[in-house]
């Protein structure tokens, strides 16, 4: 017999907590994995776990069934400097769960695993569900999600736990992020000499700042850039040899990032180099079975802004989760208890009326 919702749910904010408590910053998360490892096989789960991550399938898998993949990460950024609250002393207050990873993306995380629980058991799904706890999201990490899939075996498509208001994510912007460096020449700032690079920069900068890729998606909306870094200067007095800065580029479906990475190199007089080409934009068809699923029981759609372990699936995936994703990453982060709860019990919706269909 499955657990009740509520003993679901209980268990679920109980572990919460004890995650909240452990510091998981990226490349650091060997503490709650060892805890959700040791959670699955204290309800005689067997759990894996290569390097951080964790994983289980159902009780009765079945290697000729497609397999579904609930999935979210337990690893966190680091505190925002203005929290007034200890990050890693979980407080519940008015109805709301403080501390670091609570939104983003604890909830998801339990409200899944409650979800895999309530199906372990069961002999007639349609589908395999593997649940998996992810490493190194927030950095997109190479000891993360695509190490996790090479060791998962054949996945068909996949959920993917972030802080969505429990709305479907059936899209989501890619990440292209660029580094520039401006050369200039170095001279007596008492002087007329040298060239600045800080000067130079601002060309540039001005560009990124002003240009507009003409094509705009329906889901996603634009291409949106941002000078999020710059450096330059060694002295007061020295006019800058060198100046760098930074651009995060969020890329919707219409353009690939090589497609993106030849407009910038031609507008700007800056070298450029891209950190990552693998972290594109995404989505899943409308009439996939899960956004079917998801639409029957009454779940609306949107396109992300926000970047996910789903751009490193080859696989459809579909964003959802409690918590808002306006809370991530900011000081005194908490998710509200209800939106735990009613996390869960959709979950299990969308995945009776999946297995139903």
């Amino acid at each position: 017999m499955p657990m009740s919702t509520e003993k679901l749910y209980t268990e679920a904010v109980e572990l919460l907590q004890q995650l909240i408590a452990i510091p998981s910053f990226s490349r650091e998360e060997q503490g709650t994995a060892q805890a959700i490892q040791t959670f699955l096989q204290g309800r005689g789960i067997p759990a894996s776990r290569l390097v951080n991550n964790v994983w289980a399938k159902n009780r009765h898998a079945d290697p000729s069934k497609p397999a579904l993949l609930l999935n979210s990460h337990h690893d966190t950024v680091r505190p925002d400097r203005l929290y007034t609250l200890d990050p890693f002393h979980p407080v519940v207050q008015d109805g709301r769960l403080y501390g670091l990873g609570s939104n983003d993306a604890g909830g998801s995380l339990v409200a899944l695993l409650a979800a895999f629980l309530h199906f372990y058991e069961r002999e007639d799904l349609k589908y395999n569900i593997v649940f998996a706890a992810g490493a190194e999201e927030e950095i997109s990490g190479a000891n993360g999600m695509e190490l996790l899939i090479s060791a998962l075996g054949p996945v068909d498509c996949a959920i993917v736990g972030e802080p969505t208001l429990m709305n479907m994510a059936v899209a989501e912007k890619g990440l292209l992020v660029l580094d520039c460096t401006v050369a200039g020449k170095a001279g007596h700032a008492a002087r007329n000499e040298g060239d600045n690079a800080i000067y130079k920069a601002m060309q540039d900068i001005q560009w990124f700042s002003s240009y507009q890729f003409p094509e705009v998606s329906d889901l996603l909306g634009p291409v949106k850039m941002t000078v999020t870094m710059i450096s330059a200067g060694i002295q007061h007095n020295i006019v800058p040899a060198v100046c760098n800065f930074t651009a995060d580029i969020r890329v919707n479906e219409h353009y690939t990032h090589e497609a993106i990475l030849d407009i910038v190199r031609s507008h700007v007089s800056c070298e450029v180099a891209p950190r990552s080409m693998r972290l594109r934009a995404t989505s899943i068809a409308p009439e996939h079975p899960l956004v079917q699923a998801g639409a029957a029981i009454g779940l609306s759609s949107f396109g992300s802004a926000t970047l996910s372990d789903k751009a490193l699936m080859p696989f459809p995936a579909l964003k959802i989760g409690p918590g808002d994703s306006a809370r991530s990453h900011t000081a005194d982060e908490f998710i509200y208890l209800e939106e735990i709860k009613t996390g869960i019990a959709t979950y299990i919706s969308l995945l009776d009326t999946l297995l139903s269909r």
